[in-house]
């Protein structure tokens, strides 16, 4: 049962990835971690696919020219359970901070686009795996299932994540409204790519999802966000069209409450750094007293949702062996004769 007497200090990162370095990136997390902590807040959350770094590559030229990067992300892609997984664990442990991340996962050979939220004891309350990459994402990551559509209870109450243009999905928003999500982590990129001449690539769309999520699921939203600097015109643009394409900056990270509210001032696009909020539940109680969607507001009489929740299946299943028996009618009991 969720508890609205709930309060503590939250912190969303704005900050540009390592680009193609996981050990870097984890460093780099765990530091904003300790500041973040430093600072007062019990969770910190971080962008979309942050380590080692949103495959900006995918976006910018031909499949030819992105095949250069495709081993490198691939292999500084984090492994549930592997070295770095477990500095995470370690670090949320040591700092004593429930830690929110994006990664690109790699299991086996292919790549999904995860998120995890590891408590404050180093413990993982949540995996998840973006359930339909977006667009030209399709060409690195693969699809999660229905098991990745969920909200669970830690110690700061009933979380939940998603990634970017998951926030544009009514269903799935609905599904996670109906698990009595109190604290959800958004996890973007930087929005700077085609600055000018794709809408709905920008900050105003994609702020504002982050925005509408909070008011219409009457929950907190942490929305970080990833940013392009010096760096990522390094590691990306090899040439001037490039850069134009990528632009620097991009960095719009925020903080809603469930009434729709910025809880925190936010930074200049081109600037690293965290945003901090105070959480306090009891907000949740008020914003729902107007319109809860999947309470009072609601109409199941006339809409509902079906969700196919079943998770992983496996690719290969053994078939157990068919034991037959043949019976040999001489050995057979005579059926009783009535009297």
């Amino acid at each position: 049962m969720p508890d609205y007497t709930k309060k503590f200090r939250a912190a969303a990162v704005q900050a540009e990835s390592v680009w193609g370095d996981v050990a870097g990136g984890v460093d780099k997390l765990i530091a904003y971690s300790q500041e973040a902590k430093n600072n007062g807040a019990e969770i910190v959350a971080f962008p979309e696919t942050w380590i080692p770094g949103y495959p900006w590559f995918v976006w910018l030229d031909s499949v030819a020219w992105q095949s250069q990067y495709v081993v490198q992300y691939a292999a500084n892609s984090i492994e549930v359970g592997d070295a770095n997984w477990q500095r995470v664990e370690d670090a949320a442990r040591n700092i004593g901070i429930t830690i929110a991340f994006g990664f690109s996962e790699r299991q086996g050979g292919s790549l999904y686009m995860a998120q995890a939220v590891i408590d404050e004891i180093g413990a993982p309350v949540l995996t998840r795996r973006k359930l339909k990459p977006t667009h030209v994402e399709r060409t690195q990551f693969g699809d999660g299932d229905g098991s990745d559509i969920t909200v669970v209870d830690s110690s700061l109450g009933r979380v939940g994540a998603l990634n970017c243009w998951e926030h544009l999905q009514p269903l799935t928003k609905y599904a996670m409204y109906s698990q009595g999500e109190q604290l959800h982590i958004a996890g973007w990129p930087s929005f700077s790519i085609f600055e000018g001449s794709a809408f709905a690539l920008g900050p105003e769309v994609n702020t504002g999802a982050s925005r509408q999520y909070a008011v219409e699921g009457q929950c907190f939203v942490l929305a970080a966000c990833g940013l392009i600097g010096p760096a990522a015109h390094d590691h990306f643009a090899d040439t001037d069209l490039k850069k134009q394409l990528l632009n620097l900056g991009g960095g719009h990270a925020r903080i809603f409450g469930p009434d729709g509210r910025e809880l925190a001032t936010p930074l200049a696009p081109t600037e690293e750094g965290i945003l901090y909020a105070d959480i306090d539940y009891a907000m949740i109680l008020a914003a729902k007293n107007a319109a809860d969607p999947v309470g009072h507001y609601s109409r199941p009489d006339v809409f509902t949702l079906h969700m196919q929740v079943a998770g992983r299946l496996p690719n290969v299943s053994e078939t157990k062996p068919v034991i037959t028996v043949e019976i040999d009618e001489s050995d057979a009991v005579p059926e009783p004769v009535a009297l």
